[in-house]
């Protein structure tokens, strides 16, 4: 990778041996590692462990999950929260795991309506519960920085699931307690 992005310096009209950019291609062979390291990363491995059986059947909401991820068009950042809810079937996860599988999904080249569709599914997938509710958030480099260029433009998505996405009363109960001003 670090000649690639030795050549891409180049093309850009720049000296790769210049004192600032001789260990440019290397940094960025490791941010880009990093930032998609979500590729290396299984489902299954995330939550191992973390599925409890509980006789619980009111609603889990975790929110202001915060999220970066890389926009599949233009490879620059994207960025905001991740707010999941769900409603349990006799299975409960260890909180800590909703935003290890946010970060897993994020940490891809992505889009974010894709992305928010993968967290919810795979949540599905692995407590069927009676209902998954996930909506993400987002502020686009590529519309801010480029092309519109608009500072103020939050991209919101959303995934309904179940009971979520039949239930007007659930899914009313979810986007409320997910916007909510509340703070502890």
């Amino acid at each position: 990778m670090k000649e690639l992005i030795k050549e891409l310096i180049i093309k850009l009209g720049e000296n790769p041996d210049r004192p600032g950019l001789v260990r440019t291609p290397i940094r960025v062979e490791e941010s880009l590692k990093f930032l998609t390291k979500g590729y290396s990363e299984k489902l299954e491995d995330l939550v191992s462990g973390g599925i409890f059986e509980e006789d619980c059947d009111e609603m889990v909401l975790v929110r202001d999950i915060n999220f970066f991820s890389l926009c599949e068009h233009h490879l620059l950042p994207f960025f905001g929260v991740c707010h999941i809810g769900y409603l349990p079937n006799k299975k409960l996860i260890g909180l800590s795991k909703l935003p290890r599988i946010v970060e897993m999904f994020s940490r891809r080249l992505q889009l974010q309506e894709r992305m928010t569709v993968q967290i919810a599914n795979a949540i599905n997938d692995i407590l069927k519960p009676k209902g998954v509710g996930v909506i993400t958030e987002a502020y686009h480099l590529c519309i801010m920085m480029r092309g519109v260029e608009k500072q103020n433009a939050k991209t919101i998505v959303s995934s309904m699931l179940g009971t979520f996405r039949e239930s007007e009363r659930t899914r009313l109960e979810f986007l409320n307690l997910s916007s909510s001003q509340f703070k502890i």
